[in-house]
């Protein structure tokens, strides 16, 4: 397995786990009305970093495909 692979690897199980640590806001309560807050919502903490988290790491495992298809 070359680095690039591993590396790959590496990054697709951590978006993965990026991806399901996310809370999910739009449930099936959400579409008929219900919900707790309907108004705007403003990410903090740990999910803003969450967020940003999930989008580098995409970003990333995006590059390293490419980078592998040429290598």
């Amino acid at each position: 397995m070359t680095m690039i692979s591993l590396a790959q690897l590496v990054i697709a199980i951590c978006l993965i786990i990026a991806i399901l640590l996310q809370q999910r806001s739009s449930g099936l309560g959400l579409s008929f009305g219900g919900g707790m807050d309907s108004s705007y919502y403003t990410r903090r903490g740990f999910e803003k970093f969450l967020l940003r988290a999930t989008i580098v790491l995409a970003v990333a495992f995006i590059a390293i495909s490419i980078a592998q298809v040429f290598v």
